[in-house]
């Protein structure tokens, strides 16, 4: 009667009651109190018996079967085994509903607040410029196209809330826009190596608070004069600089091979949406509420998320409290990267010999050359040649970043499926979406000046650019975790550092070509970037590969 009792109190009780219980713990990745956890094929053959079917000697026997499955018990004269090997297939691994698809949605949310908090000033600034007699001044020889209406200019509805306005001028402007620039540059390098070694969860997380909690006092430093909100914005860039090498570490823990590039992928597409959200909400925020509520809302949701993020995210699978057996085992068996990535010391002549490198980091040179062109140029080419209002143009400019943000995603999908099936070798993938991402937005804005004033056929292409250089996410941009995972946070900084030069340099010289004459300037501006990104491409078919590289192997020493 007593061992009855210790065994009804083992199993949990009648009816089978226990083990359920039993597997809402495992499934939980709980331990439940009275037996610590077992792999989950010792329960697969075990049911629910009723008390009548399976005598209590029986029972016993079904458990130490578990511990020993060779020993196959008999119940009621027939084996176990049979029942057993029929269960032994594992649990199928979870795909969207699981530990690492969270992760990229989280990240997903991060970048949409990162890059809000990047584009904030450039449209609060509109409200905070006493613009009444300044005008933008361009060296146009002809208009292109006639006047959407005849409607003055200064037709908008008065503004009802009070906010200060300042005297500032196109030149105080630009600076004040670059000065994120110049302090995103700096910790681009140490923050990818710091993230090797310390891990990517607390520079991250930092970085991405610390940028929040800077955004809240952006009005008070506008009070106190330029020299203080360019200071803001420098520091904002510096603690966003360390983000995208951790990201890039991020996943060598992560992401199973061939589901990184749909994780990164889903994941980046955060940042046009974060874009193009803020562009949309935050003009009509400044006109309502006025330009310093816009900041105060966006900061307060912004500091919640990254207090938030270090309790949602783990540094790798080891680490989650809540993760599977079975995805745990899928991610670990298959990473990149366990552990710190790398020591103090870096080999850094190898890293400088390594052609695959170079061609990475030109490719990313010539493709942020355009992208960034038409980032920054789109509004100027619809204001200032098509003559849309704010309104239209706003309008207009949203379809870019829509088709770019699907465009990220559908890609993601569609080249590990490539790669999934057999159908492209991981180089071919990478060489292949690299030359349509890169070549075909070019053609398409090559064809922007010949179109005339026809607005909807210059949206169109100019959605279809962006749309497609997002596929570079599955070429060049994928390339470092594949050549050098072990050291993917520092070489992204790397080179991140060197494309943003050119995201620098590319609306400067465009402004200036276009600011030469209407027609000439325009074709001048997009058979430049066009040029590039050919050279870019061919560089790359080069040079690129994606085999993992000597030097950053993990028993190579550094």
């Amino acid at each position: 009667m007593l061992m009855e009792q210790e065994e009804e109190t083992e199993w949990g009780g009648g009816e089978g009651g226990g083990v359920c219980r039993w597997l809402l713990c495992w499934n939980a990745q709980i331990l439940p109190p009275s037996q610590p956890r077992k792999e989950p094929r010792s329960l697969w053959g075990l049911g629910s018996p009723q008390k009548d079917e399976v005598p209590k000697g029986a029972r016993r026997g079904v458990q130490l079967s578990m511990e020993d499955d060779s020993s196959a018990p008999e119940i009621h004269g027939e084996s176990t085994q049979p029942l057993l090997d029929e269960q032994q297939p594992r649990e199928k691994v979870p795909g969207l509903c699981s530990v690492r698809w969270g992760l990229a949605f989280i990240l997903h949310v991060s970048f949409f607040v990162t890059y809000s908090q990047r584009v904030d000033l450039s449209i609060a600034i509109v409200a905070m410029v006493n613009n009444t007699d300044q005008q933008v001044s361009l060296n146009v020889s002809a208009d292109v196209c006639p006047e959407s209406s005849p409607i003055p200019p200064n037709t908008s509805q008065p503004r009802e809330v009070k906010a200060p306005v300042y005297d500032w001028t196109p030149e105080t402007c630009g600076f004040l826009l670059s000065s994120f620039s110049y302090g995103y540059l700096i910790t681009q390098i140490p923050g990818g190596y710091l993230t090797g070694i310390v891990g990517w969860k607390p520079v991250l997380g930092i970085g991405l608070l610390l940028s929040s909690i800077l955004g809240l006092l952006l009005p008070s430093a506008a009070e106190l004069g330029v020299a203080y909100l360019a200071l803001i914005q420098a520091l904002r860039g510096l603690s966003q600089g360390v983000i995208f090498p951790a990201y890039f570490t991020l996943w060598t823990k992560w992401a199973p091979p061939q589901e990184l590039t749909c994780l990164m992928n889903f994941a980046d597409a955060g940042t046009t949406l974060g874009t193009f959200f803020t562009l949309m909400v935050g003009g009509i925020t400044c006109q309502t509420l006025g330009w310093p509520a816009f900041f105060y809302i966006f900061g307060a949701v912004n500091c919640v998320w990254g207090l938030l993020w270090f309790f949602l995210v783990f540094e790798d699978p080891d680490s989650h409290p809540c993760i599977s057996v079975t995805e745990k085992e899928y991610i670990t068996s298959t990473s990149t990267q366990k552990g710190p990535c790398h020591s103090w010391s870096l080999p850094l002549l190898p890293m400088l010999k390594c052609r695959s490198l170079w061609a990475i980091a030109v490719a990313y040179f010539c493709c942020d050359w355009l992208f960034y062109t038409l980032l920054t140029l789109l509004p100027v080419y619809l204001s200032h040649i098509l003559h849309l209002d704010t309104r239209e143009s706003g309008f207009l400019s949203a379809p870019p970043y829509i088709g770019n943000w699907l465009g990220q995603i559908g890609t993601g999908l569609l080249g590990d499926f490539l790669v999934a099936k057999n159908l492209l070798q991981l180089g071919t993938l990478r060489k292949l979406f690299t030359a349509l991402g890169m070549l075909c937005p070019a053609a398409l804005v090559l064809a922007v000046p010949y179109i005339g004033c026809n607005r909807i056929i210059v949206v169109i292409l100019f959605t279809l650019s962006m749309t497609l250089i997002s596929m570079t996410g599955a070429g060049f941009a994928m390339n470092l975790l594949d050549i050098a995972p072990r050291y993917a946070g520092f070489l992204h900084g790397v080179i991140n550092s060197l494309a943003n030069l050119s995201g620098m340099a590319a609306p400067t010289v465009a402004g200036f070509l276009s600011s030469q004459d209407t027609l000439s300037g325009w074709r001048n501006v997009f058979f430049l970037s066009g040029a590039i990104n050919l050279f870019g491409v061919i560089f790359y078919l080069t040079f690129g590969r994606a085999d993992i590289q000597a030097w950053a192997r993990a028993d190579s020493p550094p």
